[in-house]
Formats: structure tokens, C-alpha cells, sequence
């Protein structure tokens, strides 16, 4: 509640960031770096409330993620910083002021990170297992995307996990997507366990529904649209409900299975196996779901 009751000031724009959604870099007055979403996006109008209440989610699960904080973005600053600016193929279109979403900007001279491991690498995964945990909640949010990590340094040679961006959560930013399972896993499927889903029913206890819903209700009201609400009714729904819980279990344990003896197939047959993954795993998982339907 306090990252909403209390909100921030951006303060210096430091860069433009990749993404659809077309965050920003900013420094607010807290002395801190976040990445900036701004309201009324243009990749969606419910962006803002899919990346907070996909955030708390996550969290309410004991999943890691960026603490996120409101931060109010004044006409003065848009006028200043237009580089910030939505662009489009018909030019520049200037952000609304007022309140926006930001999450945490992790990286840092101290805190290197990582977006994309070789799959060598994820031995060293502290809480790998949580991505099972991950593509089961997404997969009852109804995310459209593949599931985004980045990987912390957590000594000389380990590393942490932390999920980030959730806005195509709850049937996406405009909450017109109907995703099938395979869409939300992680690109690279050799993150993921083979034993995907071990204690997952304990983390369904941990979850704090009025707390949920609490959060929900004390958001802007430009945040919150009928269709962003009926998704996260319709995701709190799946998640209390055993019988749907277990069907998504099920779908994504038969995935991961399927997928786990084709990529220990593939890795013997190929020395170029961490390269042609980043580069076709989207298309190659896509065609190896569809084999199965």
C-alpha cells in the first residue's frame, strides 16, 4: 500500500529503455533509478494495472520480483525531456502527466546483472525452481508473453532470479489475448526443472487474497478498467479453484516433460546448442506444441 500512499517525484530523465511498452530510465528523488512506464500507454490501457497487480501477485506467491513505487511525472519534465516521448511511425506523441508505474532498475556497478544465461549457467540458479511456480501463475493470469528474468549475482559464481515485466498479464495490455500454456514459458525451456511443479500447493497457501484486493481498490482510477478487473477476478477465480489449478498444472508438466527429452535429444545431436535456443526457441516450442496437440 505504501508504494501507492507515498509517491515519488521523477527528478532526471537518463534514458529510453527497449520494450513495446517504451519505458524510460529515470533518477527520482529518492536518489534511486527505476524503470518508468507511463500511463495511457499506447501499448495497451491496462498496462499499468497488469504490471502492479502481476507484481503483487508474484510476491503474494513468494516469488521475487522489483519493488515497484507510483511516481508523478509533471508536464514541465514531458516538456523538458521530449527524447522520453512515445514514438511512432507518424512522429512523436508526448506522454500525459501524472501518476506512473516504476519498478526497481537493479542493475548497478555493485549488482551486475544478466538477461540471457547459457543454459551452463543455470546449475547456478539459486531458486530455478521457482520458474515452474512462474508458468503456472501465468498461465492462470493469462499472459500473453513469454515469462522475462534477469539474474542477479549472488557471489563469487551464483545467481538469483527476479521477474520482471508483467504487463501482458491478464489477457494482455488490452485484455483481448486468449494464450495458450506454451506462450508464457520462459524463452530458453531449459531453465526449468524436470520435477517442475514439486511443493507448489504449499505457495497457494501463502496467498493473501484481501490483501490482493485491497491493493486493487486503492489504485488510480485511470488504472483500473472494467476489463482489467474482469481478468483479475477471472485469474483470482482460477488460482482458488483446485480442479483449475491442477488442469494448468497438468498442461504445463506435459510441456515441460515433452520439451526436457526433446532439448536432451537436440543437445547431444548439436555443439551449438546455447546459441540456436536464444534464436529459435520461440518458433521451435511453438512447433513442438503443436506437434503434440
Amino acid at each position: 500500500m505504501s508504494a501507492l500512499g507515498s509517491a515519488l517525484a521523477v527528478a532526471e530523465f537518463l534514458r529510453k529503455l527497449r520494450g513495446r511498452s517504451q519505458p524510460v530510465l529515470v533518477r527520482a528523488n529518492d536518489g534511486l533509478m527505476y524503470v518508468l512506464k507511463f500511463a495511457h500507454n499506447l501499448q495497451g490501457p491496462n498496462l499499468l494495472f497488469n504490471e502492479v497487480m502481476g507484481s503483487e501477485l508474484y510476491k503474494a506467491f513468494g516469488l521475487p520480483v522489483p519493488e515497484w513505487r507510483s511516481i508523478q511525472v509533471t508536464d514541465s519534465f514531458l516538456d523538458r525531456n521530449d527524447s522520453c516521448w512515445f514514438q511512432t511511425e507518424s512522429g512523436p506523441i508526448r506522454p500525459e502527466a501524472g501518476l506512473c508505474f516504476a519498478s526497481r532498475f537493479l542493475t548497478g556497478p555493485r549488482q551486475p546483472v544478466w538477461e540471457i544465461l547459457p543454459g551452463s549457467y543455470f546449475g547456478r540458479v539459486s531458486n530455478r525452481g521457482a520458474f515452474g511456480l512462474a508458468w503456472l501463475l501465468d498461465v492462470c493470469a493469462q499472459h500473453s508473453e513469454n515469462r522475462q528474468a534477469i539474474f542477479l549475482r549472488t557471489g563469487d559464481s551464483g545467481l538469483r532470479a527476479v521477474f520482471i515485466d508483467h504487463g501482458s498479464m491478464f489477457g494482455g495490455p488490452n485484455a483481448c489475448d486468449e494464450p495458450e500454456p506454451l506462450a508464457a514459458r520462459y524463452l530458453d525451456p531449459r531453465v526449468y526443472v524436470q520435477e517442475l511443479l514439486t511443493g507448489f500447493r504449499r505457495g497457494s497457501d501463502m496467498l493473501k487474497w484481501n490483501s490482493l484486493w485491497g491493493l486493487l481498490k486503492a489504485l488510480p482510477a485511470d488504472w483500473r478498467s472494467d476489463s482489467a478487473l474482469e481478468r483479475f477476478a477471472v485469474c483470482i477465480s482460477r488460482l482458488a479453484d483446485p480442479e483449475s489449478v491442477r488442469r494448468a498444472a497438468d498442461s504445463i508438466v506435459d510441456l515441460n516433460r515433452s520439451t526436457f527429452i526433446c532439448d536432451e535429444a537436440e543437445h547431444l545431436r548439436s555443439d551449438r546448442f546455447d546459441t540456436l535456443v536464444l534464436c529459435t526457441g520461440a518458433r521451435r516450442a511453438r512447433t513442438r506444441h503443436n506437434a503434440l496437440a
